[in-house]
């Protein structure tokens, strides 16, 4: 089983530059075809947050045009810069939208339970995971206790060593969402998005895997005091692929080459 992971797309207006700068229209069109054009064909994909900059209606309305060539289910996710309500009325008629309160839902695919955990706190560029969520997935989790499972949610439960984009990450919940894996032993990953880089680590009995963005990426500094810059290194997407006997292996695939660089003959 092969699942893509299409995070941080910061969709603007038609026609419309991210900060003045990015195109992430046409990212995003070219990380559909990349996808599509995997062989194997992904499974289905994954949408972890920021799917819009401003979460407004106009932008989701652009965002479902631009995901609808995509050739299998997707599943989206809110970040900090979506907007809860207008997310939820622009996927309205997705299978898996809830029709209110968190957005958060479990897929069964095939032999993996995905379950998505919505982290977005109004007004916040952190993330937060209060005791109604967390509650949540304990009963979601308490179900399927050996199936094997993949939680997504945006915002990354660790610290990454990039202290700018650390100041805001999951400002509530991370300790009670590690002391409630570490008691689950079918946990194949936490697949997250939010820093805009590719960053792996283990964590309470699991893998915490962030991937970069399908637009812009934040320079790496592990330099506490120092602000990254916007950095334009390639789009990417992540596949991972599972297997009974390898379990769940994560890819970081590029979308384009860097602009600098011509594509080898």
């Amino acid at each position: 089983m092969i699942i893509a992971q299409i995070t941080d797309l910061h969709i603007t207006t038609p026609g419309a530059l991210l900060g003045g700068v990015v195109d992430t229209t046409a990212y995003l069109r070219a990380a559909v075809d990349h996808v599509n054009s995997r062989d194997p064909k992904p499974d289905l994909a994954l949408l972890t947050g920021d799917l819009v900059d401003a979460g407004t209606a106009e932008e989701y309305g652009h965002l479902r045009a631009l995901l609808a060539p995509l050739d299998m289910p997707y599943y989206p996710i809110p970040g900090n810069h979506d907007g809860r309500d207008a997310m939820r009325e622009a996927f309205a008629d997705h299978a898996a939208m809830p029709a209110d309160g968190f957005i958060q839902y479990v897929v069964e695919a095939g032999p993996l339970r995905l379950i998505a955990l919505d982290t977005h706190a109004p007004g916040e560029p952190g993330g937060r995971l209060c005791a109604a969520r967390l509650d949540w997935l304990a009963a979601r989790l308490d179900e399927a206790p050996d199936r094997p499972t993949v939680i997504f949610m945006h915002h990354p439960p660790i610290a990454t060593g990039v202290a700018y984009m650390d100041a805001m990450g999951l400002y509530e919940g991370g300790a009670e969402l590690g002391a409630l894996l570490a008691r689950h032993g079918n946990i194949e990953a936490v697949l997250c998005g939010h820093v805009h880089r590719a960053i792996a680590t283990r964590w309470n009995g699991t893998m915490v895997s962030v991937m970069p963005s399908t637009a812009h990426q934040v320079g790496l500094t592990l330099r506490p005091t120092r602000k990254p810059g916007l950095v334009f290194e390639p789009p990417c997407v992540g596949l991972h692929w599972w297997s009974p006997d390898a379990r769940l292996v994560s890819h970081v695939s590029y979308v384009t080459d860097h602009p600098l660089v011509p594509r080898a003959p």
